[in-house]
């Protein structure tokens, strides 16, 4: 019995290097799996695809069209609603951002030229102040003016 005991000790010792040396071995891929990214269309290629669309008249045509190209029949509906909404120029893909609104556009527009009105007053206003001054000054010094006469 004791014997056995022994061996029993022995093969679990040498089992148990076996498992070390194996566990070192295997190790795991490093590599980092991309993730999946959602398509995008262009304009080009959702009128391409809607004019294929349209373009087909036999039973399963459609079908085969959108496992050739990889889209849902949603896609073709979502589509055609745009086109039908808006003009094919902008309705398809819409710019990001706010709106433009012509009415604060127009505003803020007005309060340029308002500010640009003020400066301008201000100058022709000290112009004016300067010139007052040069009458009064050559009136003083006995120069002759172009507003008044010169004397003989």
């Amino acid at each position: 019995m004791h014997n056995r005991k022994h061996q029993i000790s022995t093969s679990a010792a040498q089992q148990d290097s076996l498992n070390a040396s194996s566990v070192e071995v295997q190790r795991p891929d490093p590599e980092v799996v991309p993730s999946a990214k959602r398509r995008a269309f262009s304009k080009a290629e959702k009128l391409r695809i809607l004019a294929a669309a349209d373009a087909c008249v036999a039973p399963g045509d459609i079908g085969a069209l959108l496992r050739r190209e990889g889209i849902y029949s949603s896609h073709l509906a979502t589509w055609r609603k745009q086109r039908q909404l808006a003009d094919e120029a902008g309705a398809l893909e819409r710019k990001r951002g706010p709106k433009v609104d012509p009415a604060a556009t127009e505003a803020r527009r007005v309060r340029e030229l308002e500010k640009e009105v003020e400066r301008l007053r201000a100058k022709l206003a000290k112009a004016d102040l300067i010139i007052d001054v040069q009458k009064k000054l050559s009136t003083l010094l006995g120069l002759s003016t172009g507003d008044t006469p010169s004397e003989p």
